[in-house]
């Protein structure tokens, strides 16, 4: 996949999340982004993101930039640790966790038959938790060794300071922006 490519597929996916008029309702403190990686990305520049995330404007999720290379330095370290175990891994899209959107999300999954994991803040070792860029490895490594692969969809439960989200995995942004659409859309049912 080219550079060009990859960002005209995030333009794509971004497309489609600023028409979901229900993922703004999936739109965490902290935002939302979507990362792409170039095929063996090792660093944070070869991953293109959103640049500024995207919040929600006027009820409907807006992009506060457009896609640009080295724009998420957490999501862009996130697909490069993934990729050690699950290689196939190009997007990933971050998204807010609660109880009625984890009933949503388990809908979904079981509709899809797509394997939902989970990590556990609490579980993280001190020696982790405080150097920044530590835990990402600690997290994806222990995904790995708690279910023998990376779940494709998967949740962090709350940490000191840190906001729980969702993460959902996938070959290219189209595929994972619409993954977060149609739970949203689930998630609105119920």
């Amino acid at each position: 996949m080219k550079s060009a490519d990859i960002l005209e597929n995030l333009t794509s996916a971004l497309y489609r999340l600023q028409k979901c008029r229900e993922f703004a309702q999936l739109v965490p403190e902290v935002r939302v982004n979507i990362a792409y990686a170039l095929p063996g990305a090792a660093t944070t520049e070869e991953v293109a993101a959103i640049d500024g995330r995207i919040t929600v404007i006027e009820g409907m999720p807006h992009a506060c930039g457009l896609p640009a290379w080295g724009a998420s330095d957490h999501l862009a370290r996130r697909i490069i640790e993934i990729r050690k175990f699950a290689p196939d891994v190009n997007a990933v899209i971050n998204f807010k966790f609660d109880d009625r959107i984890l009933a949503a999300v388990r809908l979904y999954a079981e509709a899809k038959s797509i394997f939902l994991g989970s990590v556990e803040r609490a579980a993280e070792p001190g020696e982790f938790s405080v150097e920044d860029g530590r835990s990402m490895p600690w997290k994806v490594r222990r995904l790995y060794e708690k279910y023998g692969e990376i779940p494709p969809l998967f949740y962090e439960d709350a940490g000191w300071g840190k906001e729980p989200l969702f993460l959902a995995l996938g070959k290219d942004a189209v595929e994972v922006a619409d993954t977060a659409c149609e739970i949203a859309v689930l998630y609105l049912k119920q």
